[in-house]
C-alpha cells in the first residue's frame, strides 16, 4: 500500500440524543475533533427522494488509525464535517496490514 496524502482537515462528528423537554429528544451532533485526511471520489448517482433529485456521491476517506474505543477512531454512524459538505460514514476498515490506517467507506448527499 502507498502511503495516503492526509491534506484535508476533516471534523469527525457523533450523534448525541438530546432531550427536547416535550419526552421526546433530538439528535444533534457533537465534535470529536480533527483528523487530517485524503479523500478520494468513488462513484455517483442521482435518487429521487420525496419527488426531490438528490445526488449521492461515495467516497473513499482514509485517515491514521487510532486504538479501538479511542474517540479520535472514526466508526459507521459517525460523520465528518468539511466546512459545509457532510461525509456520512458507512464502514470502517483496517488499510493496511501493520494498522497504520483506516479507510472509512462514506456518502456524501446533496439536494439537485
Amino acid at each position: 500500500m502507498k502511503r495516503p496524502h492526509l491534506n484535508r482537515a476533516l471534523t469527525l462528528e457523533a450523534p448525541q440524543r438530546v432531550n427536547d423537554g416535550a419526552g421526546g429528544f433530538v439528535e444533534s451532533w457533537q465534535p470529536l475533533g480533527t483528523l487530517w485526511a485524503e479523500v478520494t471520489p468513488r462513484t455517483g448517482r442521482e435518487t429521487a427522494q420525496s419527488a426531490t433529485a438528490v445526488s449521492r456521491m461515495s467516497f473513499k476517506i482514509t485517515v491514521r488509525a487510532a486504538p479501538q474505543g479511542a474517540a479520535q477512531r472514526p466508526t459507521a454512524r459517525q460523520r465528518f464535517r468539511d466546512g459545509t459538505r457532510v461525509f456520512t460514514i458507512q464502514a470502517v476498515a483496517e488499510a493496511d496490514r501493520a494498522g497504520r490506517y483506516l479507510t472509512c467507506f462514506a456518502q456524501e448527499e446533496t439536494v439537485v
